[in-house]
């Protein structure tokens, strides 16, 4: 390597430990703790970590004792972390919270070690001790509180109108009215059987989707994070609007690792901003550009989102089977994004970066092509039925062999700890909101609400699947606002799920379609985190960036009505109805890029844009007859434009 190229990526390594601090500014939620009880809060997390590889070597504990020690973990570190309120400025734990701490260790302890008594217990039938109800009563408290701190008031106030729905719910008339159920009936439901807060969900958080966080932490402290955005710089940033593609392909390499929309924007955006701007994107174009690349990510195998492992859980197949479904629409949302951000480069004649501005290509491949190695771990462990916890549990210890080969990347005993450390905390939200989501599905499984609410839909709907699918899409963007990803999704799925199976969608398509539309919350006003994260870094205005955002990430409100009516895209079907599919699809996501980004081979008119349209949407259902019909349109606006600019060149580069 030369001189020049190593000066280039630590230039860029320097600009992702930015990046990192900038993530650490944002979250404003947790305590500074330092000293003796710091390290006392580093031992607890680190004994999480410890206690989730064991199971992972030696096999999981039976359900309530394995979610029950990993939910006391969760809620133990979050009362010692998590801050009551942002306003309150502490670097130590006050009593109270010590005291939450102290009743966290006996009520959890509890389900831990009496968790074989628990399940074999006759629920319902055998009522429960004194001892038993204050235990559920003092678990309930502790898990609306972690959520509130860790998660947000949203959930808690969702959680908090179940659990009076539960209580009250024999009052209200017609179907929505349910037999009556006393404390003591609830608190057996939600905390002594496995269909209420130790329900699938928690399962997942408690075996597969903390082993990929844990993963996560130990890839990004080896430096495999820096590797594959020099290497996303390297191969792209010479081309149009080179900084932007980067980008897409770093922040989607990084998004699936990491498993955070706002963590993600944060950390590749520091420097992919920065260049997108210097290379002539305008600020809130940039910012929406990193939302949007880096909202993605959730969707994109073999890793995915949290949610991703519940959806196999809940529909009972092998995880491959999710990630071989998420392939293609994975591809159709870059796709988009990408043709909208290289039209955005040919319209503003924007060019990459100079080649003294890149690091070798060669140079970083040598430096790091390691790191490819667990991810492909992961892949082939999962293809060849390997568990996803075991196929995370190597990956993990595919990522300390790798680091340890060279002395840049080789792990210390502090760098090691560290990782174990950050692990446990990166996996407190998704904890705590499973186990909230728990209390939801909990009462709606004790209810019977979810039944009824799928027929209030399908009656709203008059038994129209598009009109059902637009209405689960409100829903799932409106709890997507205020909810992590896998809450969001886990709170439909006995709400709006039996619907849509109900009229003919595939059973993995619809689990897919609210996992989309939970994701996209992400970049969709108000509460668009990502985009306001990003916005922070530009230097643009959030709402602007929020919009843009939206724009950008278009796709992803057409491509889940896209596999819904052609489940080909979900590699369901034969092998020349899946092609053609592909085909259909990849061209007409084309055209909707070219319709939002207003240019194909010049500005579009209003009537071309109106035609680019139609013709793409005629393409969304597999269908001979609409297909050609907007391949016809399509290539109809083709030719216009074509004809146009032989006859006026000077169009070519008219950008009012």
């Amino acid at each position: 390597m030369t001189k020049s190229d190593a000066e280039k990526l630590a230039e860029l390594e320097q600009q992702q430990k930015l990046g990192e601090e900038e993530e650490g500014l944002l979250n404003e939620k947790n305590r500074d703790l330092r000293g003796l009880i710091g390290s006392i809060v580093t031992i607890i997390a680190v004994a999480m970590s410890v206690f989730h590889l064991y199971t992972a070597m030696f096999g999981v504990f039976e359900s309530i004792i394995q979610r029950g020690t990993h939910l006391g973990f969760a809620l133990l570190l979050s009362f010692a972390i998590y801050k009551p309120s942002k306003k309150i400025q502490q670097s130590r734990i006050p009593w109270y919270d010590i005291l939450a701490m102290i009743l966290v260790v006996i009520s959890f302890s509890y389900y831990s070690l009496n968790g074989t008594e628990i399940s074999s217990r006759f629920s319902y039938v055998m009522p429960l001790t004194t001892w038993e109800l204050i235990v559920g009563v003092i678990s309930l408290v502790l898990v609306l509180e972690a959520t509130r701190r860790v998660v947000g008031n949203a959930l808690v106030i969702i959680m908090i109108a179940f659990l009076l729905y539960g209580f009250y719910g024999h009052l209200l008339p017609g179907a929505l009215s349910h037999r009556e159920f006393n404390l003591m009936w609830i608190m057996d439901h939600l905390f002594y059987t496995t269909t209420g807060v130790f329900s699938t969900p928690l399962g997942v958080s408690a075996t597969f989707i903390f082993l990929f966080i844990l993963f996560g932490k130990f890839l990004e402290i080896s430096g495999a994070g820096q590797f594959f955005i020099n290497l996303s710089l390297a191969a792209m940033g010479k081309y149009r609007g080179g900084p932007a593609k980067t980008a897409i392909i770093g922040s989607s390499i990084l998004g699936t690792i990491s498993g955070s929309a706002v963590a993600n924007t944060v950390t590749t955006g520091a420097f992919t901003i920065p260049l997108m701007k210097k290379t002539g994107y305008k600020k809130d174009f940039a910012g929406g550009v990193e939302a949007v690349a880096s909202t993605g990510g959730q969707i994109v195998p073999p890793i995915m989102g949290a949610a991703a492992f519940i959806i196999a859980s809940y529909l009972g197949i092998p995880y491959i089977e999710i990630v071989y479904a998420a392939i293609i629409p994975a591809l159709l949302y870059y796709i988009c994004l990408y043709v909208q951000v290289d039209l955005r480069a040919k319209r503003n004649n924007l060019k990459g970066l100079k080649k003294e501005e890149l690091p070798n290509l060669w140079a970083v491949l040598k430096m790091g092509f390691l790191f490819f190695v667990p991810l492909f771990v992961i892949i082939y462990m999962l293809v060849s039925g390997f568990s996803p916890m075991r196929a995370g549990l190597f990956a993990i210890l595919a990522t300390i062999v790798i680091a340890m080969l060279k002395g840049a990347t080789r792990f210390s005993f502090k760098q090691f700890v560290q990782a174990l450390d950050l692990g446990a905390r990166a996996s407190l939200e998704t904890a705590v909101a499973c186990a909230a989501a728990g209390v939801i599905i909990g009462i709606i499984g004790l209810t019977g609400i979810g039944l009824k609410f799928s027929g209030i839909i399908l009656d709203i709907a008059g038994g129209s699947l598009l009109v059902t699918l637009l209405l689960t899409m409100v829903v799932s963007i409106i709890l997507g606002m205020g909810l992590p990803t896998v809450a969001a999704y886990i709170v439909q799925v006995p709400l709006t799920i039996p619907a849509l199976i109900e009229l003919g969608v595939e059973p993995i398509a619809a689990h897919l379609f609210i996992f989309y539309f939970a994701i996209i919350s992400n970049i969709t006003p108000p509460v668009a985190l990502a985009a306001f994260a990003a916005a922070g870094i530009a230097g643009s205005e959030p709402m602007k960036t929020g919009l843009t955002a939206i724009r950008l990430g278009i796709a992803a409100f057409i491509v889940p009505y896209m596999f819904i009516y052609g489940p080909e895209l979900l590699l369901i079907g034969g092998t020349v109805d899946i092609i053609l599919a592909v085909i259909t699809a990849v061209i007409g996501i084309m055209g909707i890029g070219a319709a939002t980004e207003g240019w194909l081979l010049k500005k579009v008119t209003i009537f071309e844009r109106i035609l680019l349209i139609a013709g793409s949407l005629c393409m969304v259902h597999p269908n001979f007859v609409t297909d050609l019909a907007g391949l016809v349109i399509l290539v109809s606006v083709y030719l216009i434009q074509k004809v146009s600019l032989a006859k006026n060149p000077e169009l070519k580069n008219n950008l009012s």
